[in-house]
């Protein structure tokens, strides 16, 4: 019971992955999900084999039985310290200008960026508040700058940033991030630049650093890139 518990969305490969494995070496216990079965059990097979205690659970954060399934582990776990919402979805692609936007892709966007989200924090707060735990929502600079074609990703994300705001206003035993990773080498990323090559990106576990200090340094409730907390993570 005295072993901390994460649950991570999304965590079956990307920065969700990268996270898992960099909040195991922390200590964590995980809860883990992603909608591709196969891939979410590779992704625990090297953390369980390093020791890890891994809980893999396949499906759709969006499905309201999933995000129950998602509850009943973490209680049964006795505790959650970490909610991490990093499932999403880039929308449309290519990348369509508002213009040409489909409001059925728009709604699928804000459907698994802000309300699946915003629900599953609903249903875990009575852990978290327990624990004096925190909430980390992986966000991007598209929330905050006006990129051409980024309409409907970056609307949706400024929308999570702003009830991640208002959470932590309301939370205030907790903590609440909302964290910028900066562009990475990842697929949703190729996703937005189809046909092009993205190896100049750096690779998520670059970046596992920053969110280590983050959490384990229990920083102020806030708006964070990983970029200004990576020095000190070096240091």
């Amino acid at each position: 019971m005295n072993t901390p518990v994460a649950l991570i969305t999304g965590a079956s490969r990307g920065l969700g992955r990268a996270l898992a494995a960099g909040l195991a070496r922390e200590g964590f216990a995980l809860i883990t999900d992603a909608r591709n079965a196969a891939a979410l059990v590779e992704a625990a097979a090297p953390l369980r084999a390093a020791g890890g205690d891994v809980t893999a659970i396949s499906g759709d954060i969006t499905d309201p039985a999933h995000r129950a399934a998602l509850l009943a582990a973490a209680q049964t776990a006795g505790r959650l310290d970490l909610l991490v919402n990093n499932a999403g979805t880039l929308g449309a692609s290519p990348l369509p200008a508002l213009a040409d936007y489909p409001p059925a892709d728009l709604r699928t966007a804000f459907e698994a960026n802000v309300i699946a989200p915003i629900a599953l924090i609903q249903l875990m707060l009575p852990l978290l508040r327990a624990s004096g735990g925190g909430v980390l929502n992986i966000t991007s600079d598209a929330a905050r700058e006006a990129y051409a074609g980024w309409g409907g990703y970056g609307a949706a994300k400024a929308a999570l940033e702003q009830a991640s705001n208002v959470l932590a206003a309301e939370e205030i035993a907790l903590r609440v991030w909302w964290a910028d990773p900066g562009d990475l080498r990842t697929d949703m990323h190729q996703q937005a630049f189809p046909g092009q090559d993205i190896s100049d990106r750096p690779r998520p576990e670059s970046v596992v650093p920053a969110f280590v200090r983050l959490i384990s340094q229990r920083l102020p409730s806030g708006r964070y890139r990983a970029a200004e907390l990576m020095p000190a993570a070096r240091g």
